[in-house]
């Protein structure tokens, strides 16, 4: 159990909520675990099977805090709250400010570009000297062009369309060079370009899944706090897409999705043997290989690390949640910017 922002987020299975009075109590087993007074919440977020009593329900509808329950592996299931209700308030605000977005694209860009650019000066520390000399060029020469793309993104007066340029300048940049960070003897699991829908090699069918798997997670996220995930500020709206949710993935995808795959590859804990070919070209994750990858999500998702904004520590699993939270504060008008996360 976690506290953030007003927020106590429920991720042990089996765990029991119920009130005491005027606190929240939480057990494991009928141990005693913690308690949070209840007028220092404004939501509850509980994860898989967790048991919260009829009283409590009754409790938190009646002074305005948010039940949202989740699946267990992240996926929006439900909502209970009370009859008074901001939501309608924030996503009016959100609509909105779908059409002059320009400070959020900004914060959710830079977030984005800096993060990738984490992850190729990451690679450098690790095994950079290990590198053939033209390879650690392109990485220095990478991660030169996107700290000039970062500050252009950050100094200048640009709009939503030209910010959507520098974006997708910064990932041509990243993918570029991103087969020098992929260490697997396997020939097969090495990088050429992106594809997708579908993908046509091994690394783009596994960044594509683990893309899915974050996309699940911001869009609860967005459920969550109240927000319309298929309203988004980068994105621009399609039927069908979940363009908020899109947005929130952007700044988290080099970290929790691009990291992990190239972990399972370096780690060898994948290889060539557990992608699959089909007919029509595309490339699949086999079975084994499947359950592989989502017991590694769910082991990144438990790996904390500190909050650039709220300088606390929260597991990587809660990143969605939090930023969701925070760009609806923003909305909200209780914070003066959208803080991105970065990772370090």
């Amino acid at each position: 159990m976690k506290k953030l922002l007003n927020t106590v987020y429920v991720t042990t299975e089996g765990a029991a909520l119920r009130k005491e009075g005027e606190t929240l109590l939480a057990e494991v087993d009928g141990a005693e675990k913690t308690r949070v007074p209840l007028h220092m919440l404004s939501s509850i977020v509980v994860f898989g099977a967790v048991l919260v009593t009829p009283a409590l329900i009754a409790t938190c509808a009646e002074r305005g805090i948010t039940l949202a329950f989740m699946g267990r592996n992240g996926r929006f299931q439900a909502r209970v709250e009370g009859p008074v209700s901001g939501n309608v308030l924030l996503r009016r605000e959100q609509y909105r400010r779908a059409d002059t977005a320009e400070d959020i694209v900004r914060s959710i860009v830079m977030g984005k570009i800096a993060n990738q650019r984490a992850v190729i000066r990451r690679a450098q520390r690790d095994y950079g000297s290990e590198m053939e000399p033209p390879a650690q060029a392109a990485l220095q020469v990478a991660t030169d062009r996107m700290a000039q793309i970062l500050r252009r993104v950050q100094l200048s007066g640009a709009n939503v369309d030209e910010m959507r340029g520098f974006e997708g300048e910064a990932a041509t940049l990243y993918f570029a060079v991103f087969d020098s960070l992929i260490r697997s003897p396997d020939a097969e699991l090495h990088w050429t370009s992106r594809s997708r829908r579908p993908p046509l090699d091994a690394m783009n069918a596994l960044l594509s899944f683990l893309y899915t798997l974050l996309t699940h997670d911001c869009r609860s996220a967005c459920e969550a706090v109240g927000l319309d995930p298929a309203v988004g500020f980068l994105h621009r709206d399609r039927p069908g897409r979940p363009s908020l949710a899109l947005d929130l993935m952007e700044e988290l995808r080099a970290p929790l999705a691009d990291r992990l795959a190239l972990s399972l590859v370096n780690r060898r804990q994948l290889r060539a043997a557990d992608f699959q070919k089909m007919e029509g070209g595309a490339v699949l994750l086999s079975d084994d290989a499947r359950r592989t990858v989502l017991t590694a999500w769910q082991e990144r998702k438990r790996e904390e690390r500190q909050h650039p904004f709220l300088q606390e520590k929260a597991p990587f699993g809660l990143v969605p949640y939090l930023q969701a939270q925070l760009l609806a504060r923003h909305l909200r008008g209780d914070i003066d910017a959208y803080p991105p996360w970065f990772w370090n």
